[in-house]
């Protein structure tokens, strides 16, 4: 065996060799502050000597992805500085200070500078209301125009005199505000979760940092849920409002106890995990559903993972606390209540679009649902006449779940230190879109970051739901040394690959490994030194998951993992293994795997079924282990097979398993 040189990359260190930060070209536009600022500076104007070089800002990671058609595309840039949070523990960062009061709105021309604007120093335009304690954090580092209830044309106006944009819900930051900013515009916070507000396409393609304060809320989420829950047993707010109405109806509004009851979770990430401790303190029995869950943290706090089945059938509550995502779409259905024990009660402070809206109501009419409690909705606001609302068994509030007032104080240091850190050039572990890499790098390993990110897309697919992903392998096989090859990318791509088809979480390189982290995920890396010339960075990529089942039990290894292989031919990515089985096909549009006993006319039989459904089959290969024996064929297609063309594979009688997976 060529010798190996394996790295277990702790997911909280910064990286050992970082990427040149790629730098806008100086214009005769660029605003004074910004040419103040030192050469090394990330906000600094590029040298003449570094013009050429960032001509070749915005060129795009191809990453095809059906769920993200709408998100900003993947093109990557890479800070150099060390993390903040290394910063603070050293002492060079003070820690947060102590709230003083908010200013008021500026009420200066749009097109003035902010008053008392120090030379040198970013200026930030916080443009809605923010917690004190977070302007003092700006204040410290930077110029801060607090302008609050700006018209489009204002904000247009006062962007270019600014370097970052810190905006809650309220305002629109389309691509006219980037466009307006004539380049000067490098980091955009939203003070909060949600960045509909915020056209990530055009911050992208302007070189625009987005950043988010995704994890202050989580308790008073969690909190929300259960205050909607104890109130829904209770029925507080019917009796509340029938007591305001001059009526004593005691007997009306008999309740049912918690203790002894079982809770549901669905989702059981941060504020799903906040809620099951909370529960637990009230004497309920919790379980909870999410294939991706580390079964360890469960443990830890007292929460069994069950599988959706058991999770929608013996709970007397659900609380739901999944994403919105194409799998999660109106998960809770008719078909869903359907299935549920009779009186459930619903909890949702997550996302409307979760459950059908139209067959909750059904289920609630027909005594199958006993209550609801919903902080969200599939529109909001919901129309004055909707049904869901206006029904005497839910619960309804608009939107509170982060609404406290030391939520919104945690939300606002998050987003100023988010914005810190970015215009000092540091990774962002919240950054919701991509950032860039310099164009000779990208040039090089733009086909092998499409593998990685396929082939990490084509794994988790192959995970069975249930005992979660908690160990990832990868291996690259080249004949370059370790240290000419920097696989910080590749792993990003993997790990997003890993991740986005089970999240709404937006993975890039500079919050994949936090993201990883976050979700218990422990990812490893092996390189393989491999003879020949070190011309072509990578020989092949192997993405491994350990100690989980498989859809498609081929897909695991002799080692007990499953494993997927793939190498880049002319330019073009192709799956070359799974689990013990060598293939080679194109990766692109979708893949139907088939294990089937290696017999004449196999090829011909699947391939009848799709052509009879108007699939259109773009590759097709074979592997097996010897003649006669168990092959696997590994089939590319242009378009989604329909559940009953599936079937007709499977009906296929020397076909074994099968499983489609979504490129």
């Amino acid at each position: 065996h060529p010798p190996r040189a394996e790295r277990d990359t702790p997911l909280d260190t910064p990286p050992a060799h970082p990427l040149p930060t790629h730098q806008n070209p100086q214009t005769p536009q660029d605003p004074p502050s910004r040419q103040a600022l030192p050469p090394t500076h990330p906000m600094a104007a590029p040298s003449p000597t570094t013009a050429a070089a960032a001509a070749h800002r915005g060129v795009l990671l191809p990453t095809p992805s059906p769920r993200r058609a709408l998100a900003a595309p993947s093109v990557l840039r890479l800070p150099a500085a060390a993390p903040r949070a290394a910063q603070r523990a050293a002492g060079r960062l003070p820690a947060a200070p102590v709230a003083a009061a908010a200013p008021a709105a500026s009420t200066a021309s749009p097109d003035a500078p902010a008053a008392g604007a120090v030379p040198g120093k970013p200026t930030v335009l916080v443009a809605e209301k923010l917690g004190a304690a977070g302007l003092a954090l700006l204040r410290e580092f930077a110029n801060v125009d607090c302008s609050y209830g700006l018209s489009p044309d204002e904000l247009r106006a006062k962007i270019s005199l600014c370097d970052a944009l810190i905006v809650r819900s309220g305002t629109k930051v389309g691509r006219d505000v980037f466009e307006a900013s004539g380049g000067r515009l490098r980091v955009v916070g939203r003070a909060g979760v949600g960045i509909d507000n915020v056209d990530l396409a055009a911050a992208t393609e302007h070189g625009c940092l987005v950043v988010n304060a995704p994890t202050a809320n989580t308790v008073a989420a969690a909190e929300h849920g259960i205050a909607l829950l104890t109130a829904m047993a209770r029925n507080i707010a019917q009796a509340d409002a029938s007591l305001k109405a001059g009526k004593w109806q005691r007997n009306k509004y008999v309740g049912v106890s918690l203790v002894g009851k079982t809770l549901s979770i669905l989702g059981f990430g941060k504020v799903g995990s906040e809620v099951a401790r909370r529960a637990k303190g009230l004497g309920m029995h919790v379980i909870a559903h999410d294939p991706y869950a580390s079964a360890d943290r469960a443990r830890a706090i007292g929460v069994e993972l069950v599988s959706m089945e058991e999770a929608m059938t013996t709970a007397d509550f659900i609380s739901l606390h999944m994403p919105l995502t194409p799998a999660t779409n109106k998960m809770l259905n008719d078909e869903a209540f359907a299935k549920m024990k009779k009186g459930v009660r619903i909890i949702n402070v997550a996302r409307g679009g979760v459950i059908d809206e139209d067959a909750l109501v059904r289920a609630l009419d027909s005594g199958i649902v006993a209550q609801a409690a919903l902080d969200v909705f599939t529109k909001e606001p919901p129309a004055p006449d909707n049904k869901l609302v206006l029904h005497e068994n839910v619960t309804v509030t608009p939107h509170l779940g982060a609404s406290t007032v030391e939520a919104q104080e945690g939300v606002a240091i998050e987003i100023a230190e988010a914005v810190i850190g970015a215009l000092k050039g540091e990774l962002a572990a919240s950054a919701v879109n991509a950032p860039m890499v310099p164009a000779e790098v990208l040039s090089e390993l733009a086909p092998f970051v499409v593998l990685a990110e396929k082939l990490g897309r084509l794994a988790v697919q192959l995970v069975a739901g249930g005992g979660g992903i908690k160990s990832v392998k990868v291996t690259y096989a080249s004949a370059r040394a370790p240290d000419d090859l920097d696989t910080r990318l590749l792993r990003a791509m993997i790990t997003k690959g890993l991740i986005e088809p089970i999240s709404s979480a937006f993975v890039n390189l500079v919050n994949a490994d936090f993201t990883a982290k976050q979700r218990g995920i422990r990812i490893t890396e092996e390189r393989i030194l491999l003879d020949g010339s070190p011309e072509t960075p990578i020989d092949y990529i192997q993405v491994q998951i350990a100690n989980v089942e498989s859809k498609f039990p081929s897909a695991i290894s002799e080692t007990g993992e499953i494993t997927v292989e793939g190498r880049v031919k002319d330019g073009v990515p192709h799956l070359t293994k799974v689990g013990a089985f060598q293939v080679d096909v194109s990766l692109e549009g979708s893949l139907i795997l088939c294990r089937q006993v290696d017999q004449p006319g196999m090829i011909g039989s699947v391939g009848s079924v799709l052509g009879e459904e108007n699939v259109n089959v773009s590759f097709m290969s074979v592997g097996r282990i010897a003649p006669r024996k168990h092959a696997v064929m590994a089939i590319g297609v242009d378009e989604e097979p329909s559940s009953g063309t599936l079937k007709k594979i499977g009906e296929i009688p020397a076909i074994e398993e099968f499983v489609f997976l979504k490129l």
